[in-house]
């Protein structure tokens, strides 16, 4: 569904799933002003179309013990097809790695990298990623504190 198909009521059913996807369809229904068979029906839409990729629960990583959030840059020696694969194929099988960007400047990649401790950290830098082969160079910068975090996008 392209986003220019989305109309306001589709709009106001996804600020209120990114608020709380769990609650019911009567609800739901309530907050945007349809009534339950309409609104579900445009849930479904949105669902099958893509617009809403999944469910997930929102996990809080100090409370599982994973306290340390590192931003790493990284930049490759060559960035032909088969090293740009080979790094992304080995970071995808990382569990401590939250999100990875191909960047444009001075670094290739951007990853943020969830571990429990400075060691766990060391550990991730020179058994994983550092062993990537074409790894030129690696840069690292760790959160002190969030200030902003979200996951509702700005629709």
């Amino acid at each position: 569904m392209p986003y220019s198909e989305l109309d306001p009521l589709d709009r106001r059913i996804l600020i209120e799933m990114q608020d709380d996807g769990r609650m019911t369809n009567q609800t739901l229904s309530e907050r945007v002003g349809l009534s339950p068979s309409p609104c579900l029906r445009r849930l479904r839409q949105l669902e099958t179309g893509g617009v809403i990729a999944r469910y997930v629960a929102l996990v809080d990583p100090v409370k599982v013990g994973l306290p340390v959030t590192a931003f790493i840059r990284v930049r490759l020696h060559q960035q032909d097809d088969r090293h740009l694969s080979l790094f992304e194929a080995a970071v995808a099988g990382f569990a401590e790695v939250m999100e990875c960007y191909l960047m444009s400047g001075d670094a290739d990649y951007q990853l943020r990298v969830l571990v429990e401790s400075l060691g766990a950290f060391e550990d991730f830098l020179r058994q994983k990623l550092t062993r990537i082969e074409g790894v030129a160079e690696v840069t690292t910068s760790f959160a002190l504190r969030p200030i902003v975090y979200k996951t509702a996008l700005p629709i």
